[in-house]
């Protein structure tokens, strides 16, 4: 099979961050390209293009319609983010790096990382969604099923089920800066269609829901599965 994509070596592990970092390449920056293509169903490269540029918008409250002009754009901002930012500051910490820092670091990820998150979890759904919700049965996702790794809990509804995933403030500060990957969607999408419910992000601020507005849409799902 041919493979259209450019490969940028090394470079990829500097342009992906800075990328992911300033959000350049989201939905709001270049459509939402996974559904532009499906609606495109194309059997060339050429016609995926031209789909692309003839029918791609922001995904924005006021759309903007994208051009090759608008890509270029971005990664002129690209280069500029990492020219002013990401290369200075990595700089300094590869100048300050140390064996210790290495040591205390896979350390603290196996060992502190996972008991806070732990805690945090549990905190989540039991000061929280189990005490807004006492009909629903909270239980923690088993690790031998598919969705396991993108789903924390699992809330019973009868005999159907939704999805919890547990995410600390820190991976989205904003709430509306977290983007899903297509294999996450996939996984979201699979599990609807084996048990029902959708699945649901709660951000967690010391233990405590941070995203509130995600009670209400809960709540939504829980009345709907009922009424199945």
């Amino acid at each position: 099979m041919e493979k259209y994509s450019m490969e940028f070596g090394k470079k990829e592990h500097v342009l992906n961050y800075a990328c992911q970092l300033y959000q350049l390449s989201r939905p709001a920056k270049v459509g939402a390209v996974m559904a532009l293509i499906r609606e495109c169903q194309p059997t060339t490269y050429e016609q995926w293009k031209d789909w692309y540029f003839e029918n791609a918008y922001t995904a924005t409250k006021t759309p903007v319609k994208l051009s090759i002009e608008s890509l270029t754009e971005l990664g002129e901002r690209l280069y500029e983010k990492i020219q002013t930012f990401v290369i200075p500051e990595w700089q300094e910490a590869f100048s300050q790096l140390t064996l210790q820092d290495c040591i205390d670091y896979i350390y603290n990820l196996t060992i502190n990382r996972t008991y806070d998150g732990y805690i945090r979890e549990k905190s989540v759904v039991n000061d929280g969604l189990a005490k807004k919700f006492p009909e629903v049965t909270f239980e923690e996702s088993d690790p031998e099923l598919d969705h396991a790794g993108d789903i924390d809990y699992v809330a019973k509804v009868g005999e159907y089920q939704f999805g919890i995933q547990i995410k600390p403030v820190t991976a989205n500060a904003n709430f509306g800066g977290y983007s899903l990957s297509e294999r996450m969607k996939a996984s979201f999408n699979d599990f609807t269609e084996k048990y029902g419910g959708k699945v649901f992000i709660v951000y967690s601020l010391k233990g405590e829901i941070a995203n509130k507005d995600v009670i209400e849409s809960i709540e939504k799902e829980i009345e709907r599965l009922k009424n199945l």
